[in-house]
């Protein structure tokens, strides 16, 4: 199938530039090092990509069969309501992701996960910039009072901290964090693309399969040195351990559940066509997925581990551990494991319940906090985001924050439009490029 391929207007694509020289300083080492790494792929394109010859009739919810909508106006209005929150989270993920990658994308070990993250990084300002063509090549107005400038200008302000989704305000404390956030996390936006392939606004459905193509790769950005770590693990390597892979796979899955949205929602979004699983069944089927991960990863481990036994008989010996054996004095404790679902939650049907990330179940909030940090990095338990969710968590226990108002709350940054981003300010083109919008302050 083939695709069609476009810049955004002038004034948007230069935006978008200055946010990349600003937030994304590492971007142009991407170029010299493609023909290193990626010899075999097409040179990355910061455009906007839109497939051709996808279904033109709706494929789900109550105007299945329908013709699908090529401008927002031609959408049922409340679906139109419903897609542009949609499209406008999409975008600060995207952006999102990219500044919580670049602190720490220097502290690889080795050269070609550096490179590989980096690539990941691009492709994700790709994905950004995508969103920003759907935002700014069509008439929202029907939807919303702010102009593309006003949209464009909000996106772009945000900094971590002040994003749409939870897991995009967490700040990244070392390089596991950039490969197990691409394993888990991107995973879930591998998810979201798939769903939205039906999306009943055709634009939007075209997206989809481009993005896809490179979310497959941050996949493996993520999933191919977890696999190195766990073999190195099984060595005995000492720059390497399970217990560091689990606590980080405890900091992440969490948020990546979350990002699906409450388990009891979403019947909405397939009501009118913009995606064809409710929250809770693609919740399910991503967990299903991180659990088939683990698994891989531990089967990584103990080849490795029994490296003299053969590949056969060490995945007779995996098996046995899994079950709850013992082989050699090796048991399953030294395995990974994939949390429980409820731990660590803030939103959806299990928030700021006092589950373990074993399904112990804790009815003492202390003992429950002093679980939860010892299972979670030791740099993140120091975290702005722990502290918050740690006074949260006593707060509902207590009865003094209500359980709605913990759910929706988050250290969030406020920032002040005025000058450059420079100055934290989210005035991103100046002078004749300039968007042309007033100075905003995005709520808390």
């Amino acid at each position: 199938m083939t695709e069609q391929r476009t810049t955004l207007a002038k004034k948007y694509h230069d935006a978008v530039e200055h946010w990349t020289r600003h937030n994304f300083p590492d971007y142009p080492k991407l170029a010299p090092l493609w023909d290193t790494y990626f010899p075999k792929d097409e040179t990355f394109c910061l455009c906007a990509r839109i497939q051709e010859g996808m279904p033109t009739a709706i494929e789900v919810g109550d105007r299945k069969g329908q013709p699908k909508a090529n401008v927002p106006a031609e959408l049922d209005p409340e679906a139109a309501v419903h897609l542009l929150p949609i499209i406008r989270a999409q975008a600060s993920t995207e952006f999102g992701s990219i500044q919580q990658h670049q602190p720490t994308l220097a502290r690889a070990a080795d050269p070609q996960d550096q490179a590989w993250v980096l690539r990941v990084m691009a492709e994700e300002l790709r994905h950004g910039y995508q969103m920003v063509h759907l935002l700014t090549t069509a008439d929202w107005s029907g939807v919303t009072d702010a102009s593309p400038d006003d949209m464009v200008e909000e996106i772009l302000s945000m900094q971590t901290g002040s994003h749409v989704l939870a897991a995009f305000n967490v700040e990244f404390d070392s390089f596991t964090d950039n490969v197990v956030f691409a394993g888990l996390i991107d995973r879930v936006g591998k998810y979201q693309l798939t769903m939205q392939k039906v999306n009943a606004y055709k634009p939007m459905a075209a997206s989809m399969p481009p993005m896809l193509k490179e979310e497959a790769f941050h996949l493996a950005a993520g999933v191919v040195p977890m696999r190195r770590w766990m073999e190195q693990a099984a060595r005995h390597d000492p720059l390497i351990t399970v217990p560091i892979i689990q606590k980080t796979i405890n900091k992440w899955l969490a948020r990546g559940l979350e990002m699906f949205g409450d388990e009891r929602g979403g019947q909405t979004n397939v009501k009118y066509g913009l995606k064809d699983f409710a929250n809770g069944e693609a919740q399910q089927r991503y967990y299903d997925e991180v659990g088939q991960v683990i698994d891989d990863l531990n089967l990584r481990w103990v080849r490795a581990r029994f490296a003299d036994k053969g590949r056969e008989e060490a995945d007779r010996i995996h098996a046995t551990l899994k079950a709850g054996g013992s082989v050699e004095g090796v048991t399953k404790a030294e395995l990974l494991y994939e949390p429980d679902r409820r731990f660590f939650r803030r939103r959806g049907e299990f928030a700021f319940q006092m589950i373990g990330a074993d399904g112990t179940v804790f009815t003492d909030v202390e003992a429950y906090l002093a679980h939860a940090v010892a299972n979670l990095p030791e740099q993140y338990r120091a975290s702005t985001d722990v502290k918050h969710w740690a006074t949260l968590q006593r707060g509902v226990v207590a009865g003094t924050i209500p359980l709605k108002e913990a759910m929706s709350s988050m250290p969030r940054l406020q920032r002040v439009g005025g000058s450059c981003p420079c100055a934290n300010s989210v005035r991103w083109v100046v002078g004749g490029a300039g968007l042309g919008v007033g100075a905003e302050t995005l709520n808390p």
